[in-house]
C-alpha cells in the first residue's frame, strides 16, 4: 500500500532520478569549475598587467621630468627648482606632469641620500606618501 502512494507522486524535472545531485553532474560542475578557474586567473593576469604598465608609464614620465629638473638646475647655477611646476615651465611643458594614476609627482630637494642633489617619485597607485609602492 505504501509503495503504491509513492508512485503516484507528481516529481519535478529536477527531482526525478536522484533529484539535484543528478541534475549537477560531475560533468557539470567539473566545466564550471574550469571555466570559473580560468576567468579568474585572467582578472589576476589583467589586474597585476594594469598596474605593471602604469609603473612603466610613471618611469617614462619621470624621465622626462628628471631632464626637465636638470635643465633648470643647469640654467640657475645648480639652485634647485621649488617644485615640479617650476622646472617643466622653464622647458615650456604646458601643464604639470602626472603620473599614471593621476597624481602629482614629488620633487624632494636635497636629496635623502648622500650624493644627491634632487629626488624625483611619484607616490604610486595607492597615493600615499610613505607608501611601499612608490615609484623612484
Amino acid at each position: 500500500m505504501r509503495r503504491r502512494r509513492l508512485e503516484e507522486r507528481t516529481f519535478f524535472p529536477w527531482e526525478a532520478r536522484h533529484g539535484l545531485r543528478h541534475w549537477f553532474g560531475v560533468r557539470r560542475v567539473r566545466a564550471l569549475l574550469l571555466g570559473a578557474s580560468a576567468l579568474g586567473f585572467l582578472v589576476v593576469i589583467g589586474l597585476r598587467e594594469r598596474r605593471q604598465v602604469g609603473v612603466r608609464q610613471t618611469r617614462a614620465v619621470l624621465l622626462d621630468v628628471r631632464r626637465a629638473v636638470d635643465a633648470f638646475m643647469a640654467g640657475h647655477d645648480g639652485a634647485c627648482p621649488r617644485d615640479v611646476g617650476a622646472a617643466t615651465a622653464y622647458v615650456s611643458l604646458k601643464e604639470p606632469p602626472r603620473d599614471a594614476w593621476g597624481h602629482p609627482l614629488r620633487l624632494i630637494c636635497p636629496g635623502r641620500r648622500e650624493g644627491s642633489r634632487y629626488e624625483l617619485l611619484s607616490d604610486g597607485p595607492d597615493g600615499l606618501p610613505a607608501g611601499l609602492d612608490r615609484i623612484e
